[in-house]
């Protein structure tokens, strides 16, 4: 009996569950799930914030490093959770969903994946856009790239302010279906 409960307890934490009576996700996959949740909102409302501060702000030079380093630490959250989504393989989608909906619920999923990495490597190239590493939480550097390209702190900066323009919106439509079919 014993060995059966630790079995389900450690099924249900690790493993997806997809029979034909229950279909749900692992504490682990939900975990993650809203972990980059947070952050995603979390660094759009701090990148939002940081860039109307002026010079003589205390949190001129202290939000862009914070912002770098979670950004960071979503990129290694990402991959973690991109590798364990293959790794145990994403929930079939419930029988009362139509068609179009499982079809548009896949495209959003992998689209805010792709948007996720191209943001973080984006506001990589503006960090070291002038040779300089990025600083990780004052712990340890990530070196910059050899090369740069011309103008590539603008460029870059546009194209991650697009990129997180487009994630909110994403995630936003995420957040609609799920209430559409919680409710």
């Amino acid at each position: 009996m014993m060995t059966k409960i630790t079995r389900d307890t450690s099924r249900r934490i690790f493993r997806n569950t997809q029979s034909r009576y229950q279909k749900g996700y692992s504490a682990v996959s939900k975990i993650l799930h809203w972990l980059v949740a947070v952050l995603i909102f979390g660094l759009f409302a701090l990148g939002f914030w940081m860039v109307e501060l002026d010079y003589y702000s205390s949190w001129y030079q202290d939000a862009p490093h914070l912002h770098s380093s979670v950004g960071i630490l979503l990129a290694v959250i990402i991959l973690f959770r991109i590798f364990w989504r293959l790794k145990e393989g994403a929930i079939v989608s419930l029988s009362t969903h139509s068609r179009w909906e499982s079809m548009l619920s896949k495209i959003t999923h992998l689209i805010l994946y792709i948007l996720i990495i191209f943001v973080v490597i984006s506001g990589y190239l503006i960090v070291t856009s002038d040779h300089r590493g990025l600083l990780f939480f004052q712990w340890f550097e990530i070196p910059s790239l050899p090369f740069i390209f011309n103008n590539q702190e603008d460029v870059a900066g546009g194209i991650h302010k697009w990129l997180a323009y487009s994630i909110i919106v994403l995630a936003l439509l995420h957040i609609a279906g799920g209430l559409k079919h919680h409710l």
